[in-house]
């Protein structure tokens, strides 16, 4: 398992040359925070996936140096993934643990090295999903069944605190509604409802300190979407993207939706109301190789996306996306199962 395991590798990145990355901005980490960033002393893209396990990340800071990092991990699969500048952590959600885990020394280890845990989690998780982190709160959306009735839609939101070299659980909240992305703006917590269009808020989300079923503040629907997973929100520009898989079973229907200005048009829509095409961007089509964009990162000062392609196998970044439709991809990687991304800028 080994020998196989180490043989499958990322392929480096390219077609880059569209792209430049000049302020600091860490995606799916949003406390709230505005005003100009710091000038960017490095830039990488993490990412995930359901086929080995291992952590990739491309260090973009020189666009004419571009390098791969490859960390090969004992999971056999993953999901949501964070990376801690703090501590120099990479931190995954493992599908194959079912649990967080985190492998310190991220950025200083050589290219396909076999990394060990250095912080871990308890495995109370059955199907974990996306990650997203507030202050040394982890929360990771798990898609499961809840109730054993599949007719009713539930799911959970595991809530742990990271202390030294581990995740604490701490509570776990139950929602009316399966759950896939999710990402905080501050205090509040914004999850896709899986298997719609809908898009769900938790005011003051960490407030709920014990086990419970809690009901969103706010359901809305986001028109042009056939069924959402990914989501991501930079503060710095008021922007959110949102993906579109539409029909699982097919590999060339997805797309993603960017929505500026985006918590004055959620604040103007009432609970249970739909957030109009027209107020949003759609880059959707055959150029796009979209067909399972699960999970999303934006960067909000190039106005680059980039997308986990599950359905292709891709890792997919896209420029020009204020015209939306259907754009071809500045950059396109192969990643078998890919399943999240997450943009580090400091």
């Amino acid at each position: 398992m080994t020998i196989l395991k180490n043989s499958i590798k990322l392929c480096s990145l390219f077609a880059l040359g569209a792209l430049t990355f000049t302020s600091c901005s860490n995606d799916d980490d949003n406390t709230g925070s505005t005003g100009n960033p710091s000038p960017t002393t490095s830039t990488r893209l993490y990412t995930s996936n359901n086929a080995d396990g291992n952590i990739t990340f491309y260090d973009i800071t020189d666009m004419s140096n571009i390098t791969t990092t490859s960390l090969i991990t004992a999971s056999v699969a993953a999901d949501g993934i964070y990376y801690d500048g703090s501590t120099d952590t990479a931190i995954q959600a493992s599908r194959s643990g079912l649990a967080l885990e985190g492998f310190a020394n991220a950025t200083t280890q050589a290219t396909q090295s076999n990394v060990n845990i250095d912080v871990l989690g308890t495995a109370d998780m059955v199907s974990p999903r996306e990650v997203a982190v507030n202050g040394n709160f982890y929360v990771v959306a798990d898609n499961s069944d809840v109730d054993g009735d599949t007719t009713t839609p539930d799911g959970r939101l595991f809530i742990y605190e990271r202390s030294g070299d581990a995740f604490t659980l701490r509570n776990t909240i139950t929602t009316d509604f399966k759950l896939w992305g999710i990402v905080f703006n501050g205090a509040d917590l914004y999850a896709v409802v899986d298997a719609t269009s809908e898009l769900a808020v938790f005011n003051g989300f960490l407030s709920n300190s014990t086990d419970v079923t809690v009901l969103p503040s706010k359901r809305v629907v986001v028109e042009g979407i056939v069924r959402t997973h990914g989501i991501t929100y930079d503060a710095n520009t008021n922007t959110a993207v949102l993906t579109d898989i539409a029909d699982a079973t097919v590999s060339t229907d997805g797309g993603f939706h960017v929505i500026a200005d985006f918590t004055t048009k959620l604040d103007a829509t009432p609970n249970g109301g739909t957030i109009a095409l027209s107020d949003q961007v759609r880059v959707a089509g055959s150029n796009t190789v979209l067909g399972n964009p699960i999970d999303v990162a934006y960067d909000g000062n190039t106005e680059t996306v980039f997308i986990a392609e599950a359905a292709n196998g891709r890792i997919l970044a896209f420029n020009n996306i204020g015209i939306g439709g259907d754009l071809t991809p500045a950059v396109n990687n192969s990643l078998v199962s890919a399943s999240a991304v997450y943009l580090s800028k400091d």
